[in-house]
């Protein structure tokens, strides 16, 4: 079954991001500093931590249908598969994007200047 992310990783995976993000623009931010967007808009480190929670929150409700199952709970089967199918897809979908990113990452770093 898919691991949860636990908070660690999505500090970690946000560290990252922020860590290409300097690589790219040539300048050193400080991570505690305000951002300069909009009010109202979320950054897209915060867009990435909620699609990252939602991603989890789906594991973790699978995870707790199934183990009701197990312990013959009332839960009807057909949710428990459904909500596993949900999580499944819904990890799959969150590695194909993070896969298209390094991907396109890569290729931006590689461009000749």
């Amino acid at each position: 079954m898919i691991d949860r992310i636990s908070q660690a990783n999505v500090q970690s995976m946000i560290e990252t991001l922020r860590s290409y993000q300097t690589q790219s623009t040539g300048t050193t931010s400080n991570v505690n500093e305000p951002s300069t967007t909009k009010v109202g808009q979320p950054t897209f480190f915060d867009s990435v931590k909620n699609a990252l929670d939602k991603v989890n929150e789906a594991d973790v409700k699978a995870d707790a249908m199934t183990e009701a199952y197990d312990r013959g709970e009332e839960v009807p089967l057909t949710e428990v598969v459904l909500s596993m199918q949900k999580s499944s897809l819904a990890f799959e979908a969150t590695l194909q994007v993070r896969n298209k990113v390094m991907k396109a990452y890569e290729e931006i770093m590689n461009m000749p200047v």
